[in-house]
């Protein structure tokens, strides 16, 4: 299989040259919570404490880059449902590295393609790479007015709520509908001191 991987596709596994994403499993927990903790140092990220990936794992996707020593561990990223009709693209993290390889997009594509098939019709992110994302077909928002208010809520339990510095960047999945019976989420409080 080459490109991107079908809503049918039982195991949602992405390939593209020596590249693999497929679903994160147990083992692979303490390579996420090492490469997601490598990029918290540096200030780029937000740390998540290994129980955090234990309880999450199912949001989580692996990209691998096969060898002729098996597949390496190359990145990981996290599809995590706010709402009926938005899901954030979280815990983004390429391997250091291992960058412009493709890796991310991959692991976008992942996210994008779970949340086509269990009918998500938006992705959201927090990032400091705009650029990046704009690549994957997001667009950059104003974070005082353009927030789903589920993801206010994310960041009302955030330490860096205030004076946050990350962009959001939002796409909207064409084909996907909203879906017809949801209800309005509850209200959220705007946090202070966020422009």
């Amino acid at each position: 299989m080459s490109g991107a991987a079908t809503v049918e596709d039982p195991a949602r596994i992405l390939e593209a040259g020596a590249l693999r994403v497929r679903p994160a499993r147990a083992e692979d927990v303490p390579a996420i919570f090492e490469n997601i903790g490598a990029w918290a140092q540096e200030g780029r990220m937000l740390v998540r404490p290994m129980q955090n990936i234990f309880e999450n794992l199912r949001d989580f996707f692996v990209c691998e880059v096969m060898t002729g020593e098996g597949p390496q561990f190359a990145g990981n990223a996290a599809l995590h449902i706010l709402w009926g009709d938005i899901a954030e693209v979280r815990g983004l993290a390429v391997k250091k590295g291992v960058q412009a390889r493709g890796v991310g997009r991959m692991l976008v594509q992942a996210c994008e393609a779970e949340a086509r098939r269990i009918g998500i019709p938006a992705l959201f992110a927090w990032t400091y790479e705009v650029g990046f994302f704009e690549k994957c077909g997001f667009h950059l928002i104003d974070k005082s007015r353009e927030l789903h208010p589920r993801v206010w809520s994310e960041c009302l339990r955030c330490p860096f709520f205030v004076g946050c510095n990350e962009n959001g960047v939002v796409k909207r999945l064409e084909g996907v509908p909203v879906p017809h019976n949801l209800p309005e989420p509850p209200p959220a409080q705007i946090p202070p001191n966020i422009p």
